[in-house]
């Protein structure tokens, strides 16, 4: 999570991230797109779809942040990112859909008790292990009670995945974090309840097979995987 490393990489991130990904048949709206309808999916089971706030953790150059416009109109959203260069091109590519904020890696600018639902995809992975559950509890911090933090992950037990990342340019110093490690950091930054989902099983031609993917949640073999935690 060096500043300098994702400013680098800003202004190439969309194409990059698109050329890598290409063996998926998917683009990467597909991959932002899914992770906000799940969110959206659980916010609706839980009866949090209005007037709430919802927190990017990482939010780079904004590729979610359309689809929570979508999914999830009524919400209001803040971004933030360490990569200043990225928040800037994500402010230009979605002007007013939400707040842009840097902030310095280790303390969140924003006020305790604030968010409802605290988002975060593929960013842990760039970040040290021995900050992780320092920030897990800076989230909770800035969550108010009862409020819902969820982290989306690459799943280092998928091959495909792995290959993926490591052919990934500005994945070169990622680290990809198993999901009971991930959830038993959460656990310890005093989150309750972590549950573990699988995702992502069939590729863009097996697409059809997709509406099976709920019933593999716990199958430890999806390309992604999330956490949702509880405050």
């Amino acid at each position: 999570m060096e500043k300098p490393e994702f400013d680098r990489f800003a202004d190439e991130y969309y194409d990059m991230l698109g050329k890598n990904i290409q063996s998926s048949g998917e683009s990467p709206e597909f991959f932002s797109e899914y992770k906000v309808q799940d969110v959206a999916a659980l916010l609706r089971r839980t009866g949090l779809t209005k007037d709430i706030r919802i927190l990017d953790f990482g939010a780079g150059i904004g590729n979610s942040v359309p689809y929570f416009r979508k999914h999830l109109p009524e919400a209001d959203l803040t971004c933030v990112d360490v990569s200043a260069r990225s928040l800037d091109v994500a402010n230009k590519r979605f002007p007013g859909m939400a707040h842009y904020q840097e902030f310095d890696g280790k303390r969140l600018p924003l006020e305790d008790n604030t968010f409802d639902l605290v988002f975060t995809a593929c960013v842990f992975h760039h970040i040290p292990e021995s900050i992780h559950v320092p920030l897990f509890r800076e989230i909770s911090r800035v969550l108010k009670p009862g409020g819902k933090f969820v982290i989306f992950e690459h799943n280092p037990l998928n091959p495909l995945t792995v290959r993926a990342v490591n052919t990934c340019p500005f994945d070169e110093n990622a680290v990809l974090i198993r999901a009971g490690n991930l959830k038993a950091r959460i656990e310890s930054a005093g989150f309750e309840h972590p549950t573990i989902s699988y995702r992502i099983f069939f590729p863009h031609f097996l697409r059809r097979l997709r509406r099976f993917e709920p019933s593999l949640a716990r199958l430890p073999l999806g390309a992604q995987y999330y956490v949702v935690a509880t405050k």
